[in-house]
């Protein structure tokens, strides 16, 4: 069992910057891939960035591509999502997901364990 609570979250304008993080407990975290994933008012929960165990390999959603950095400390047990230049449909609820079987999946099945959430808002 791995337990995952997110924060960072906040109201921000367009162009501003935010780091979320994903920090985590129980099993050993180091052992799972991570993915980030957002959901916005009215729509289905959709794929941000996943990376490996050991972080050395990131995907990204074309959405997010060259905005968004993902990142680990397996000794902190935390996952970072970076995220600069935001847009307005950036506003969704982030989420953190460990997957125990896939890596750089982007599809939200595959991942086993799942934080609350937390919102990002962004003004134009």
């Amino acid at each position: 069992q791995v337990q995952l609570v997110e924060s960072g979250g906040g109201l921000v304008q367009a162009g501003d910057s935010l780091r979320l993080s994903c920090a985590a407990s129980g099993r050993t975290f180091g052992n799972y891939p991570m993915g980030w994933f957002r959901q916005a008012p009215g729509k289905e929960r959709e794929f941000a960035v996943a990376i490996t165990r050991g972080g050395d390999y990131t995907w990204y959603a074309d959405s997010v591509k060259g905005r968004f950095t993902i990142s680990r400390d397996n000794a902190k047990n935390t996952v970072y999502l970076q995220m600069n230049s935001l847009k307005p449909e950036d506003t969704a609820v982030y989420y953190c997901a460990a997957s125990a079987r896939s890596s750089g999946s982007q599809l939200s099945y595959d991942y086993e364990y799942w934080g609350q959430g937390t919102q990002v808002t962004v003004s134009s």
